[in-house]
């Protein structure tokens, strides 16, 4: 891929899409290609830079001051936030193309994700600013305006790409928005929901997603250098859609926008989560002296990405310290793990009320986040695929929390990281 290409295409959409989307529609393309060349870049800036920038500020709630979310949470919501971005553009997509003759315009599935994907655009783009959550209001009113810019996009792409009728394409838009809000705020409610609950050049198509001849090679130890190796992995996915493309059957359609999604998130493999039953079996009856109070355990498959999540709580039958442990298999989406930049991820902040700091030690990623007032959070990384977290109150320090992962068998949790995974 031409980083330079990539960066001309999103200025011109942007700034000049009257003259860009007559270019856009013209070009040949496929599903799995605009994947590849563009989707998966554009789609990944604005949940990563919101887990960045909450994991280094926080969340400020006006009269209540700034709160810290879990590690893990933070981890969840931004696996499963890219992964419903992907999953919406291309619904959208399939409802863009469903809806094209109804006004006047001609369905092709390909014309239909680019109307959907380059519209979303200035979306995807303005969520850079998450990065610096105090910009609030700012970055409020330039997401409302980067919305409003997109049903703009939206009404001038799918006169070029659907055909539509200028005179028709006032109404295909905006039945395409009322059904987008409506998707949006469902997916919004899923991630929420399980979130808590824990060009190219040719040689891109033969896995060289950045093109030898781009002139550009990433560091494979950074976000982008994660971007292109999740790429590369999609090669083999991207044949088939096409093939059920070209057949016209729609489930075969669905199951193949599923693959190229696993394809993506897991990087490359197919992967299916442990189940609760399994998971439970790394919470242990006793922690620190005190027994295991509570469980819960779940596997959820959000648009067929299979997340699972355990977790009890411990405390002694007369109350004081209390501790909750976390164990989350992110499944199908293991592949999406390095895409905030694990490697490069290290932050080490001090206050008078305590400290947080992320770093790596002996190969795993480790977060500590502590209060004087007597909780914390300690949380590991495991494989590229596990996290486990233990959650304490009432304890003395943070060595207390570290003393509660280790009575957890992670290295034989850490073992179990290709169980379920099935290559290509």
């Amino acid at each position: 891929m031409d980083i330079n290409k990539l960066i001309a295409r999103i200025k011109n959409i942007l700034l000049a899409p009257k003259t860009e989307w007559p270019v856009i529609a013209a070009e040949p393309d496929s599903v799995a290609g605009l994947y590849k060349n563009y989707i998966i870049y554009v789609a990944a800036l604005t949940p990563v830079a919101t887990f960045i920038g909450t994991l280094l500020f926080g969340i400020h709630i006006p009269l209540l001051g700034t709160i810290h979310v879990g590690f893990g949470a933070l981890l969840a919501q931004l696996i499963l936030g890219y992964a419903v971005s992907l999953g919406v553009t291309f619904l959208m997509a399939l409802i863009i193309n469903a809806l094209a003759p109804s006004f006047g315009g001609t369905a092709d599935q390909v014309q239909a994700l680019k109307a959907a994907a380059y519209s979303y655009t200035a979306a995807w783009v303005v969520g850079v600013l998450n990065i610096l959550p105090g910009l609030g209001a700012l970055v409020f009113l330039l997401v409302i305006a980067a919305a409003i810019y997109g049903i703009y996009l939206l009404f001038l792409g799918l006169q070029q790409t659907m055909k539509s009728p200028a005179d028709r394409a006032g109404g295909y838009t905006a039945v395409v928005v009322i059904v987008g809000i409506v998707v949006g705020w469902v997916f919004a409610l899923v991630v929420g929901i399980a979130s808590g609950v824990s060009g190219y050049t040719s040689g891109a198509m033969h896995g060289d997603p950045f093109g030898s001849s781009s002139g550009f090679t990433p560091d494979r130890g950074s976000a982008l250098g994660a971007l292109a190796a999740i790429g590369q992995k999609a090669g083999e996915a991207s044949k088939k859609m096409d093939e059920a493309q070209k057949s016209g059957d729609a489930n075969a359609q669905a199951a193949a926008a599923t693959q190229m999604l696993g394809a993506v998130l897991g990087g490359g493999d197919q992967v299916e989560a442990l189940t609760p039953e399994a998971l439970k079996a790394f919470l242990p009856e006793t922690l620190g002296g005190m027994p295991r109070v509570s469980y819960e355990a779940a596997r959820n498959a959000p648009i067929g990405i299979q997340v699972s999540n355990a977790k009890a709580t411990y405390r002694g039958p007369q109350g004081g310290p209390e501790l909750r442990v976390e164990v989350t298999d992110t499944g199908g989406a293991k592949g999406f793990m390095a895409l905030a930049g694990f490697a490069g991820i290290e932050e080490d902040k001090q206050s008078d009320s305590g400290y947080e700091k992320t770093y790596h030690q002996d190969g795993r990623m480790i977060h500590e986040q502590w209060n004087n007032g007597g909780s914390g959070e300690y949380t590991i990384v495991l494989g590229d695929r596990f996290l486990v977290a233990v959650h304490g109150s009432g304890v003395a320090n943070i060595d207390a929390l570290k003393a509660a992962i280790g009575a957890v068998n992670l290295a034989g949790l850490e073992a179990l990281k290709n169980q379920g995974v099935k290559k290509g």
